[in-house]
């Protein structure tokens, strides 16, 4: 990844770099000619001033007549800089020009003058133009540069210089090195310095790798500094430590699970294991056979309990699990859990009773994980109610929900207990409930409600305790429900 990184910065760098430095050459290099180009028009325009003077008696030899010793200084100088062809023309046809001078320094420069080019030139400076002209013909490229001169408001002569190109982009060579030199040591400092800001600002990511290889071994208790890199890291690192804390929380669950359903198994099966064995061995006597038998089948019921309750909450809990919603009265349901559990409640004495606010009310739900929810949570209530206590069912109607309430008058749940009562396998009070339930009720409860996007809590009050859920109302219209 950081090489990947690496090459994608680096490569960016080198496409804006290089497109800099062309534009940056380019545009140098278009100034440096144009600057020459100017400086050979003000030249020719100084030959100009000179020759229009010369013009008035006649334009004579340009070169060794003493009496333009100026005019010949000015075309030496030109000649020394540019090795051009410098030629003056006036309107009758003379021409003055450096003709030898020029061969013999470079006959071939000579040599691929063109006449019909002069020509052209020529007819344009004469119409009062100047020019600057790039010629590509003949063996070398060329820069022409003509300026008339003018006498009494008309033009009576023209100056022509004619130079290789490469006198006049001469020198862009090393221009061009420079910036190669300049462009590639940007490329290495850049290289330098987003390596470094790269290697710092992964640092992160690299421990992130590390803390995960720690997960994937089983240590959950490994943390990433939140308060390095960018906030981009920043927050990825907190959304890391929040994950790791939510899987050291699952895999806790797990081990408590495992440890919990091996408790609460290990019990019956330790019990129907020992009397077993004392009954097949002798040390139980015949006639207390029946006595042990039965709490061999309290046993087994035990188990069953566990196993149905564990089942019941595996298949809650998996992704396909579904809701068969219809309308019903939970009023009714709400008698006809007392009706299934009267004999419990009689034999301890326990006084029950049903205050619905309204008769009926209707709910749209899952009808068959309702009435599970309303007998374990009924159940709960009976298993915690003493004798001679009293247990209250009622319903009411908010809004658009129903709230249906199961009180007891018992021992209540103690404040450390109440964030837990929720969780699997937990009982509110263990040393006094052994062998009394599985602590798995409440969780599927949870869990039915949840299905439903409802609620289902712990109330606070000052005497036993209370749990509320609530369901979705449905309207009754003519009798009929909707």
């Amino acid at each position: 990844m950081f090489a990947r990184i690496m090459a994608v910065v680096m490569t960016a760098i080198l496409v804006t770099v290089v497109c800099l430095s062309g534009v940056f050459w380019i545009t140098l290099r278009n100034r440096q000619i144009d600057a020459r180009l100017d400086y050979l028009i003000s030249e020719a325009e100084d030959i100009a001033y000179l020759a229009a003077g010369l013009n008035r008696s006649g334009l004579g030899s340009l070169w060794g007549d003493s009496t333009q010793d100026s005019l010949n200084a000015k075309a030496e100088k030109v000649n020394r800089e540019f090795g051009a062809y410098i030629a003056v023309v006036d309107r009758f046809g003379n021409v003055m020009d450096n003709v030898r001078t020029a061969y013999s320094e470079d006959p071939e420069f000579v040599n691929s003058l063109s006449s019909d080019n002069i020509t052209d030139a020529l007819r344009k400076v004469m119409s009062g133009e100047t020019i600057r002209i790039r010629l590509t013909e003949g063996t070398a490229p060329t820069f022409t540069v003509g300026v008339p001169f003018v006498q009494n408001n008309s033009v009576t002569g023209a100056v022509f210089i004619q130079t290789r190109a490469q006198r006049v982009e001469s020198g862009l060579d090393r221009i061009l090195l420079m910036i190669v030199f300049v462009t590639v040591g940007v490329l290495v400092l850049s290289g330098v310095a987003i390596f470094l800001f790269v290697r710092h600002a992964l640092r992160p990511l690299k421990k992130m790798k590390e803390a995960a290889g720690n997960i994937a071994e089983g240590d959950f208790d490994v943390r990433v500094d939140e308060n390095c890199g960018g906030w981009e890291l920043r927050e990825v690192s907190h959304a890391f430590n929040t994950m790791t804390k939510k899987l050291q929380g699952v895999e806790e669950g797990r081990k408590e699970f495992v440890a919990n359903v091996s408790h609460e198994l290990r019990s019956p099966i330790t019990s129907i294991h020992g009397f077993a064995e004392g009954m097949a061995d002798g040390v139980i006597p015949p006639e207390e056979h029946p006595k042990y038998l039965r709490l061999v089948a309290e046993e087994s019921g035990r188990m069953s309990v566990l196993v149905n309750d564990l089942l019941a909450l595996s298949r809650l809990e998996r992704d396909d699990a579904k809701l068969e919603m219809s309308v019903f009265d939970i009023n009714e349901m709400l008698r006809h859990a007392v009706i299934r559990r009267i004999n419990d409640m009689e034999s301890r004495n326990i006084e029950i009773s049903c205050e619905p606010e309204t008769d009926p009310c209707c709910v749209n739900a899952d009808r068959d994980r309702i009435e599970q929810v309303v007998i374990n949570l009924l159940d709960n209530a009976i298993k915690f109610t003493p004798d001679g206590g009293k247990i209250v069912l009622s319903s009411r109607i908010r809004g658009d929900k129903a709230e249906i309430t199961v009180r007891d008058n018992g021992c209540g749940v103690a404040e450390e207990d109440r964030d837990k009562i929720f969780e699997r396998f937990f009982t509110a009070d263990r040393a006094h409930t052994a062998g009394k339930g599985t602590g798995l009720g409440l969780s599927i409860c949870k869990r039915i409600m949840d299905m439903h996007g409802q609620s289902l809590r712990l109330l606070d009050t000052d005497t036993g305790a209370a749990f509320r859920f609530t369901l979705s109302r449905a309207e009754v219209q003519d009798g009929n429900l909707t």
